[in-house]
């Protein structure tokens, strides 16, 4: 029981989190439910899972506020759940550091692999996360998720970094937006890929102002997807 895989899943409809926690748990998962935002909040303190459902609009504290107050200390992998098909709340989620979004209605089957698919990319063995990258000006460490730019640590969710360190392990060589998603986020998906990998490619300009004076630079092949360039 306790090797089984963790999740809290958040939503205040009793209805959904019922449903899904029967699926979730005919899977394999041990799954515990919140129907407010700070309740989960507390759960989470006091409990943390392997992987947060988090819907957006709660009652008591909102999925972002939330997903916020867990990314100050924790990693672990977060699926945005919302019933908006909209644009800015899937980049909001992706800025704010969640690892996807689904929008409700959902398949349960979808949600499953999404789910093991960030699972898998959080709890691969940890021989394969031991390199620290290093290039002028710029560190990025996979064993320890940190990075630092010109001396200073980045303040950077999660999904950013293995962006980074995924194209910066592949120095000059230029990966299409559905590989990237397939390698980072470990599936093939099937949404709005240019925003999903477009919104974390600006992000770590954003935060790697000036990058090309130390001789590298993260360069957008147009038409084709991106490459971390080495001079």
């Amino acid at each position: 029981m306790a090797d089984k895989p963790y999740i809290l899943l958040v939503d205040d409809d009793p209805n959904i989190s019922r449903l899904v926690q029967l699926y979730l748990e005919k899977e394999g998962f041990r799954v515990v439910c919140a129907d407010r935002g700070d309740d989960a909040l507390a759960i989470f303190r006091k409990d943390p899972p392997d992987l947060m459902l988090l819907d957006v609009m709660l009652p008591g504290m909102d999925g972002w506020s939330v997903l916020k107050s867990v990314r100050k200390t924790s990693s672990i992998p977060i699926i945005m759940l919302t019933a908006k098909d909209e644009t800015f709340d899937k980049v909001l989620g992706l800025e704010l550091g969640a690892d996807d979004y689904i929008t409700k209605p959902f398949d349960n089957k979808e949600l499953v692999a999404r789910a093991k698919a960030v699972l898998r990319r959080s709890q691969s063995p940890e021989e394969d996360k031991t390199d620290t990258l290093t290039f002028p000006g710029l560190s990025v460490s996979l064993s320890q998720y940190e990075v630092f730019y010109e001396g200073q640590k980045l303040d950077m969710p999660p999904k950013e970094l293995e962006v980074l360190y995924f194209l910066a392990s592949h120095p000059n060589q230029v990966f299409t937006r559905d590989q990237l998603l397939e390698q980072v986020w470990g599936y093939n998906f099937a949404g709005d890929s240019s925003r999903t990998v477009d919104v974390h490619i600006k992000r770590l300009r954003e935060k790697m102002p000036d990058c090309e004076k130390h001789g590298w630079m993260i360069r957008t092949i147009w038409g084709v997807g991106y490459k971390f360039e080495v001079q």
